[in-house]
């Protein structure tokens, strides 16, 4: 691949700072149109991707990749030149959708960790698995309200569960790693709370 051949966003600067000396990072984000993340793919993916000019690169990082004939930065955020339609996911209740609606956090107390599902007023008593009836909760707040219902308990529920108007955005599990990519961040804002 010649450099004339190669798109401009893939040349690699003049000034130094790139590193030839360790791996790359395994993947790519790949955004829609709008900026909504759509996937991470492999490096090879997205370079292909950038090659055929599909996608804009929107960052790049900071690894250099050395072909035969020239040397470039590889992309580490791309951005698709058109916007791509995805499926509406159903609407169902399942414990990935409730700890979504909720924000991955405890709705007891407000901890991130150690997350679980409780049903507000207890199964065994006749408590439906209901969107109105379930709520994210971490396993302290599970333990201590038992088989009891939040006020029996003397807990306090800050607002009654209901389904929602929308389908939670439930991230897909290399989000989770990526996390921790801090290329990524300012595009995954708000999307992994309560994952880290």
């Amino acid at each position: 691949m010649s450099r004339q051949a190669l798109p401009a966003v893939l040349e690699l600067p003049e000034e130094p700072g790139h590193r030839e000396d360790c791996a790359p990072p395994p993947g790519v984000l790949v955004l829609n149109h709008n900026y909504e993340p759509l996937n991470i793919c492999t490096l090879r993916r997205g370079l292909v991707l950038v090659y055929l000019q599909k996608v804009e690169v929107i960052r790049r990082s900071s690894y250099s990749f050395l072909s035969a004939e020239d040397q470039f930065l590889l992309p580490s955020v791309i951005r698709v030149k058109s916007m791509v339609k995805r499926p509406q996911p159903r609407l169902r209740v399942s414990r990935r959708s409730v700890l979504a609606r909720d924000g991955y956090c405890c709705q007891y107390c407000g901890s991130g960790s150690e997350l679980t599902l409780d049903h507000v007023f207890p199964r065994h008593r006749g408590g439906e698995t209901s969107w109105e009836n379930l709520v994210c909760c971490c396993r302290r707040c599970n333990t201590k309200k038992g088989s009891h219902t939040p006020s029996e308990a003397g807990m306090r529920l800050p607002h009654l569960p209901r389904k929602p108007g929308y389908v939670p955005y439930i991230p897909f599990p290399r989000f989770v790693a990526a996390l921790k990519n801090p290329d990524w961040h300012d595009f995954l804002a708000g999307y992994g709370k309560g994952l880290e």
